[in-house]
């Protein structure tokens, strides 16, 4: 059976030390997705980005900013 992708939120970051404190804030404030290793489509930042749904970009990116957490890039593609 093959692997079938989807649309997925990837946020890059340019630090391990930003993705570190993602993977900390975001779950507290309720807000979905998990730390993942970058997607091959995307040859930037430090090799770890977060991934959520689409839906919820717009919400993730508004708490990082809150939280001044440094990220390199956002893109919403199939994984």
């Amino acid at each position: 059976m093959p692997l079938v992708k989807k649309l997925a939120c990837v946020i890059v970051f340019g630090s391990a030390t930003a993705a570190m404190e993602a993977e900390s804030y975001l779950p507290v404030r309720g807000l979905p997705g998990r730390i993942i290793p970058i997607p091959e489509q995307i040859s930037a930042g430090c090799g770890l980005s977060w991934k959520a749904e689409p839906e919820d970009k717009d919400r993730i990116v508004k708490a990082l900013d809150e939280a001044d957490i440094k990220y390199a890039g956002v893109y919403v593609l199939k994984i």
